[in-house]
């Protein structure tokens, strides 16, 4: 079959100059852009509540520890499909409502869905025959939902970012800010998340939470997700209410698209799509192969963090075990607190981080921040040693000295996190700029150096932990060489280069 016009090369080896960003428009005002990243402080609330508390409860549903990290596989796996293609499709969207817009707001309607079978799993499965002793089809009907949760996330993740780039086209430090913005609002969204998953009495509040299938802790869940439903709603409502994007099929610029690029359908389409992701492979400059390999290695570093954060609160601090007794749960809750003081570190870091990268450069403040991130991984290898061998386990709380310390490096970590989830998506951006690549695309393809390493952490830490006798030490281990390797290639690989100077802004 013909290669579609689209995906020919031009001559002199330069890749095909792509027609699917809006018309040159005037410049946005920056509180235009504040509200339209408020969408991540929706998302971000959600997810807050699955990272703290997912994991601790699927365990207590029955699934054991070594294979819990499999449960968050669809996240990475639909991550190397549906977010590619969402881009893919949103590059190419001409609803009259926008590009990015419509794709956002099916996402949002996705992860409330979502979130509602999750927290109602209990519930679901007791009334399909499971007991107090074995619940089966609780564990089916979670696994469903949080698969759904995931893939819902993936489908609005990559428009939101396009979104912001979109709207900032060339201007490099707009998009800069912007990326900062959104990196506020999803350290504003930990805040909220990590709070509720914190507070222990939500199913006093809404006393029909607590059911004969579902315990305290289960209702809490459920009572936390009730608010999620209500955050995403309307930080989704004020985001694509601001955003005025250009319908793609406007007069303005369907003249050039159709000369360009014809109208493809079915077979076509998808071999389009394909040879489309992998042919942008052919343009990347060294340099952006540097910066996927950074975002690599930075995630085998934090995905296991992210994992098994208050589960290793739980287990390695406080001594307990998921259906086990008190502890568990109290550790779980702390480190739901530990991870709402990593989110304002983060939210204090996305405010001054255009600064502080304008000063020293981006790629540099990057590879600083991976090194931290590597030390505190060691700290919590040394601290899990340590409360080991004080003889408090199984027998007492952990003393106050070895809870500062564990809340101190959750909070220390959110100077890493905000640097995560802002400078990669600017780095990209600006230089995918040059190659006339959507950035629905851009997004998508940088996506892919993310979920490839969550991939391997998903299916490997488990069975590695256990291969060493459990517990979550030598999946932080290897996180802690990941983060020092990813560190270092940013400060000695990614050019400094001098931040281009452009027009105040207002």
């Amino acid at each position: 079959m013909a290669t579609p016009e689209v995906n020919r090369q031009r001559p002199g080896g330069r890749p095909p100059t792509s027609l699917s960003r809006p018309p040159v428009r005037a410049r946005i005002r920056l509180r235009q852009l504040f509200r339209v990243a408020s969408v991540a402080c929706g998302i971000q609330f959600g997810w807050a509540l699955q990272l703290s508390l997912l994991t601790p409860y699927v365990q207590e549903l029955g699934i054991p520890h070594q294979w819990a990290s499999i449960i968050w596989l669809c996240g990475p796996l639909s991550g190397l499909v549906v977010q590619p293609l969402v881009g893919h499709m949103s590059d190419r969207c001409n609803s009259r409502f926008g590009r990015r817009r419509p794709f956002i707001v099916a996402g949002a309607v996705s992860i409330i869905v979502a979130v509602l079978i999750i927290g109602h799993s209990a519930d679901i499965g007791w009334l399909c025959g499971d007991t107090d002793d074995s619940r089966p089809r609780a564990i089916v009907v979670f696994v469903f939902g949080f698969w759904i949760l995931d893939v819902a996330n993936n489908v609005t993740q990559g428009p939101c970012r396009a979104l912001l780039a979109d709207l900032t086209e060339k201007d490099h430090r707009r998009t800069r800010v912007a990326n900062a913005y959104f990196s506020l609002f999803m350290a504003i969204g930990n805040i909220l998340g990590y709070a509720t998953g914190s507070y222990s009495s939500w199913f006093k509040i809404f006393p029909f939470s607590r059911t004969a299938a579902c315990n305290v802790d289960c209702a809490n869940l459920k009572c936390a997700f009730y608010l999620d439903v209500i955050f995403i709603a309307l930080t989704t409502y004020l985001s694509v209410l601001s955003a005025k994007e250009v319908p793609l099929g406007s007069v303005e610029i369907s003249t050039a698209f159709n000369e360009e690029r014809p109208e493809l359908s079915g077979g076509d389409a998808e071999e389009a799509f394909l040879w489309e992701l992998f042919g942008t492979f052919r343009y990347f400059s060294g340099t952006i192969w540097i910066i996927l390999s950074v975002i690599a290695l930075n995630w085998i570093g934090w995905f296991p963090f992210l994992l098994f954060d208050t589960d290793w609160m739980g287990r390695e601090i406080y001594g307990g075990k998921p259906n086990g007794g008190s502890n568990y749960a109290a550790g779980v809750r702390m480190g739901a607190l530990g991870l709402m003081l990593n989110s304002v570190v983060l939210g204090i870091t996305s405010v001054l981080l255009e600064k502080l990268c304008s000063k020293t450069g981006a790629g540099f403040v990057w590879g600083v921040s991976s090194i931290l991130m590597a030390l505190c991984f060691l700290s919590m290898l040394i601290l899990s040693y340590v409360a080991n061998h004080m003889g408090y386990i199984g027998h007492d709380l952990p003393p106050v000295g070895i809870l500062i310390a564990a809340l101190l490096i959750f909070s220390v970590l959110g100077f890493p996190l905000a640097i995560t989830y802002s400078v990669p998506y600017a780095l990209i951006s600006t230089r995918i700029e040059s190659l006339g690549l959507g950035q629905g695309l851009s997004m998508g393809v940088l996506n892919l150096a993310i979920v490839i390493p969550q991939v391997l952490v998903s299916v490997g830490s488990g069975p590695w932990d256990q291969l060493f006798g459990g517990g979550n030490s030598p999946a932080f281990a290897v996180a802690a060489v990941a983060s020092l390797m990813s560190g270092l290639m940013a400060i000695l690989a990614i050019p400094r280069s001098t931040p281009q100077k452009t027009r105040a802004l207002p």
